[in-house]
């Protein structure tokens, strides 16, 4: 199953929400690295029914993962992950391009 996915910028990070149901934060795997962000998982059934007993069966039960490719790099060492209501929120600090360092040139 593929999660579905908030991506949005703030002045200094890029931030991703994704509403995750029915798992608690043990349950979830999340993989940064400064290009990429995946969030994978496992949802399971916490009762057995038969299958002609379901009206409907239309939540996705079973592993899910999802795959990020960022717009701009980000401070991977930095991001913050948290979880609330059912909403995974990842804050992930862009790395500033503008920063110009100089050095000073030894004799």
């Amino acid at each position: 199953g593929q999660l579905t996915v908030d991506v949005y910028q703030t002045d200094g990070e890029i931030v991703i929400k994704s509403t995750i149901a029915g798992v608690t934060a043990d349950d979830i795997d999340v993989s940064i690295t400064n290009e990429m962000v995946t969030i994978r998982g496992s949802r399971e059934h916490d009762e057995k029914v038969k299958a002609d007993d379901y009206y409907y069966q239309e939540l996705y039960w079973g592993s899910f993962s999802r795959s990020i490719i960022l717009p701009e790099e980000i401070d991977a060492d930095n991001a913050k992950a948290s979880m609330k209501n059912g909403i995974l929120t990842l804050r992930l600090p862009k790395l500033s391009k503008s920063k110009i360092k100089k050095i000073k040139i030894s004799n």
